[in-house]
């Protein structure tokens, strides 16, 4: 390992001229002040937020590597939406997990000297990473890097989604690309806590991953009788909230079509303006990028919105969000348990046909970049 004064660092740059460059890049490791700790990084997954950082709209199928980096071109109509980042190298990696390997003087950074921890600080897929002792969280005695790597993102979304629900006054809910890591994580919990919860999925294989862990409502939207299925499904268990992962198409439309289609099954009384009861989806990802079209078939009690997990735990405040850190570190290996595709290196990571599967997001594979690896 030798010392650790300095360590690689992946970065991302994108340049006024179009072109962005990966590269790895040496860093000085800051020493930590009083109350931080020194982290040798052991484990940060590659989620679809790192992704858009990480490869900033470019045209991978016209990506080259040499002298260790990578280079690829962005369509020009993608430039002004990255113009605050242009000729800006950015490091990236949301979250990670490791091992603190050396601490500032105070004594809650001390007491975590040789402990595994998790991370949620960015700037993570490098060796080294110096955060507050605050900001870490402990992981269990028997817990790995891996364990531990995904954390945040992931488990924090999808319990957030069922305080939403529940802040707002639904009773049910639906989930779109429901097979994912996070729809998986999501299903756990609504089973644990009684939730009746609607998977929206893309296919057979996809509603048997769902299946296999006990969803009892899974629709494939491939399915010809795809909108009954659905409105069944949404008539049996109430569900007035959607979080949709897709974005762009029809489906958010469909989605508040069938909710009104479910609740006007039981209306006694006709209505011009829909039913009274209101009805949400909120796009919280972006898998198509194109407009969202809907037809206003569903009344005049709706919303679509666009919902972001940090301004949610900015509003549950810090007694919400320590409650929903500490359950997530009780059911690490259940719940909250994450299952990696392949774990590579930093520089893998910068090889072309691992970019093209990372890149592919498919549903179900998930990398993990172990920066310590090779070392």
């Amino acid at each position: 390992m030798g010392d650790h004064t300095t360590g690689l660092q992946l970065r991302s740059l994108l340049k006024s001229s179009g072109e962005l460059e990966l590269s790895l890049v040496e860093v000085p490791t800051p020493t930590p002040g009083p109350d931080e700790i020194l982290v040798r990084v052991e484990g940060t997954p590659i989620n679809p937020s790192d992704l858009g950082l990480l490869l900033g709209a470019a045209d991978m199928s016209t990506a080259k590597a040499a002298d260790g980096k990578v280079t690829a071109q962005v369509p020009a109509p993608f430039m002004k939406m990255m113009a605050a980042r242009l000729d800006e190298s950015m490091p990236v990696g949301n979250e990670g997990a490791g091992t603190v390997i050396a601490a500032g003087d105070s004594p809650a950074a001390q007491a975590l000297i040789g402990r595994k921890v998790a991370i949620l600080g960015g700037a993570m897929y490098s060796q080294y990473r110096v955060v507050k002792a605050a900001d870490a969280l402990p992981l269990p005695a028997d817990a790995s890097a891996a364990d531990g790597a995904s954390c945040f993102v992931n488990p924090l979304t999808a319990l957030s989604m069922v305080e939403v629900m529940r802040l707002e006054g639904h009773k049910a809910l639906v989930h779109t690309a429901a097979a994912s890591n996070l729809g998986q994580m999501l299903n756990k919990i609504c089973l644990k806590d009684g939730v009746p919860l609607v998977n929206i999925v893309r296919s057979a294989e996809q509603a048997k991953i769902l299946k296999d862990i006990g969803a009892k409502y899974v629709v494939d939207s491939t399915s010809p009788n795809f909108i009954a299925e659905l409105t069944d499904a949404l008539a049996e268990t109430g569900a007035t909230l959607a979080f949709d992962a897709i974005g762009g198409g029809k489906l958010a439309g469909q989605i508040l079509a069938a909710m009104e289609a479910a609740i006007n099954r039981t209306a006694t009384v006709y209505s011009r303006y829909g039913s009274a009861v209101h009805k949400q989806v909120y796009i919280y990802g972006g898998l198509n990028t194109g407009p969202t079209e809907f037809n206003r078939a569903f009344g005049m009690m709706w919303g679509i919105g666009g919902w972001l997990l940090t301004p949610f735990l900015m509003k549950l405040g810090p007694e919400g969000i320590q409650r929903l850190r500490q359950r997530v570190v009780d059911e690490l290996k259940t719940t909250f348990a994450s299952h990696y595709t392949a774990e590579i290196s930093l520089a893998e990571a910068l090889q072309l046909d691992v970019i093209a599967r990372y890149n592919a997001k498919t549903t179900g594979e998930k990398y993990l970049i172990n920066p310590a690896k090779g070392l």
